[in-house]
């Protein structure tokens, strides 16, 4: 087993971003090593894309996606449903 663990956060720099690297930085431990990644950044961006992030921020624990940050992101049923690409009347 390892000694640490490791936290990656994926962000933008964006207001909500900050927000979730104050509140894993304040729930940390000294077995987690937290690292905050640069989605401007198009290596980042790739990896993310590989790990199944679909939006920012998101949190991934050794190399997993936390379940909070999966499944997030925009999805065009949904946007259909509510009328999105929809003539009104």
């Amino acid at each position: 087993m390892a000694d640490r663990r490791k936290v990656e956060i994926f962000s933008a720099g964006c207001p909500a971003c900050d927000e979730t690297v104050e509140m894993v930085r304040r729930i940390a431990c000294r077995s987690c090593e937290v690292e905050v990644l640069d989605m401007n950044d198009p290596e980042i961006a790739a990896r993310a894309r590989r790990l199944g992030i679909r939006s920012v921020p998101a949190v991934v624990i050794d190399g997993r996606l936390a379940d909070c940050c999966s499944g997030r992101g925009p999805d065009e049923q949904v946007l259909r449903a509510a009328g999105l690409g929809q003539p009104i009347g």
